[in-house]
């Protein structure tokens, strides 16, 4: 009877070991499977009146007929284009390549984040923290400035005034988040944040919005730097937040996307949808940006997910499964003759067009390598670029079809004035004009709009004339501190030689 007792005690252990088995079986198949499969809810609310037609939102594409060249009026001031971070803008007339390179500035540094474009300056934060101020026109470095150790993300401008958010400040393990003068990169104010910060400015009607690693979301008087207030969230927030109808939106490491109101930081609704399925298996964070159009949210997510949700509610649209990471923020309207499309890659190496209203797969286009970085559609184009191939792909954006290659880029690859497109290589910013498109069509001095050709030269000479007295004035200021230096040193060695004669 003993020996039964002891052989029953055993039990136990072979239904744990069975229960462990099944859990395991599970996550593999969980895993194996991509995570959580494609969903679809056909009812929920889609707007389509939002959808951006090529005709109604096109730069200007004409340069001034007088003055400075870069004096068009066109802004892109935020990653993302608009605050709705839908990353199109339409054009009357079309791009087409071959591309030919305008110039050429090398930053030395990793470019993962694209530039913004205020008046006739590109602003540029790269990797190692250097925030560049670049003549759109020429390419010329006008300043460069030091603001962090590490960065990744794009600055922001207005008024005047270029906002840029830093993973780390300088000698230190959190972040900062830094405005700076437009003309001469003079700080205006700086602050120090608790945590690092990856999360590419939002601005809005003189506030500033963008949160950081330890779940925190901020609001600031940009201005003044003031805190006007915060909120915390459950998961670290690495992406940047998107803006409609006085609701910021962004999703978080955990799974969750955020509305708050715009005007408080108060939680309007929470969503986890990739919080994870069985057992908490096959969640996934979210970095990419969120995109803002339909009346929806869309974004991709490290589960290889991408997201639909309705955004007055929170509700799940559609998901739509990539089997693996989304990293990129996606690329949300219509161009001319298509359907309401999201444009967005994945690391399986395939460049994606989705129905915005169902998730349905319009075409796919299979580029290769990581596409880890964010799309831009330049009128009817749609511009993606592979980190790990360091190639560049200009796709048709309703056919799908590759039009231009270029190896060059890996992360996000463009923006546009209309004119001209400012192109991320991997270390290097460029200036591309398309077919048939000239910026200038001669050099004009700069500062001097609407004056005769005549009266231009004259002011062309007496900008050369000013800089030639200033460059003489620093040489004579730098001459005379060399002779002060020599004199000093001299007095010194006959002090050390005759003591006496100091006295």
């Amino acid at each position: 009877m003993a020996k039964r007792h002891r052989g029953r005690r055993w039990l136990p252990w072979v239904g744990l070991a069975a229960s462990l088995l099944v859990i395991a079986v599970v996550a593999v198949v969980v895993v194996v499977s991509g995570r959580e499969g494609d969903v679809s809810n056909p009812g929920a609310d889609f707007r389509q009146t939002e959808t951006q037609a090529a005709s109604s939102h096109g730069a200007v594409q004409k340069p001034p007929k007088l003055g400075h060249p870069s004096d068009d009026g066109f802004k892109w001031p935020l990653f993302g284009y608009n605050l709705q971070r839908t990353r199109v803008l339409g054009l009357k007339r079309l791009f087409r390549p071959p591309f030919r390179v305008a110039w050429r500035m090398n930053a030395h540094q990793l470019l993962e984040f694209s530039p913004v474009l205020c008046q006739r300056s590109v602003y540029l934060l790269g990797d190692s923290g250097v925030l560049f101020k670049i003549s759109r026109w020429t390419g010329q470095v006008e300043w460069r400035r030091k603001l962090g150790d590490l960065a990744a993300s794009s600055p922001a401008c207005s008024d005047g005034i270029v906002y840029s958010v830093l993973l780390r400040a300088p000698g230190s393990s959190t972040g900062r988040i830094v405005a700076l003068s437009t003309d001469f990169g003079h700080v205006r104010w700086s602050h120090p944040l608790p945590a690092r910060a990856e999360s590419s400015p939002l601005l809005d009607h003189g506030h500033l919005y963008f949160g950081t690693e330890d779940g925190s979301v901020y609001a600031l008087n940009a201005h003044s730097g003031h805190l006007l207030w915060r909120t915390r969230t459950s998961g670290a927030v690495k992406g940047s937040l998107a803006l409609a109808n006085g609701k910021l939106y962004f999703g978080t490491y955990g799974g969750a996307v955020y509305a708050l109101r715009q005007s408080n930081g108060h939680v309007v609704w929470r969503a986890a949808v990739a919080s994870g399925g069985a057992f908490g298996l096959g969640g996934g964070n979210f970095y990419a940006t969120p995109a803002i159009e339909y009346g929806r949210v869309y974004i991709g997510a490290t589960n290889g997910a991408i997201y639909s949700l309705v955004a007055r509610t929170g509700r799940l649209a559609w998901r739509k499964q990539t089997g693996n990471y989304v990293y990129a923020s996606a690329a949300v309207g219509a161009v001319a003759g298509g359907r309401p499309t999201v444009w967005v890659g994945s690391y399986n190496g395939t460049f994606y067009a989705l129905d915005a209203r169902s998730g349905a797969v319009r075409w796919t286009r299979a580029l290769g390598g990581k596409l880890s970085g964010s799309a831009t559609v330049l009128g009817d184009l749609v511009f993606v670029s592979s980190f790990d191939r360091r190639t560049t792909w200009a796709v048709g954006a309703n056919t799908g079809k590759v039009v231009w290659r270029w190896p060059r880029g890996a992360f996000t690859p463009a923006i546009s004035d209309g004119r001209r497109i400012y192109f991320n290589g991997f270390g290097s910013l460029y200036g591309l004009d398309p077919k048939g498109e000239q910026y200038a069509k001669r050099a004009r001095p700069r500062g001097v709009p609407g004056l005769s050709a005549q009266k231009q030269r004259a002011a062309a000479k007496r900008q050369r004339a000013a800089a030639a007295k200033r460059r003489a004035a620093a040489r004579r200021r730098a001459a005379a501190k060399r002779r002060a230096a020599a004199a000093k040193r001299a007095r010194g060695r006959t002090c050390r030689r005759h003591p006496k004669r100091c006295h």
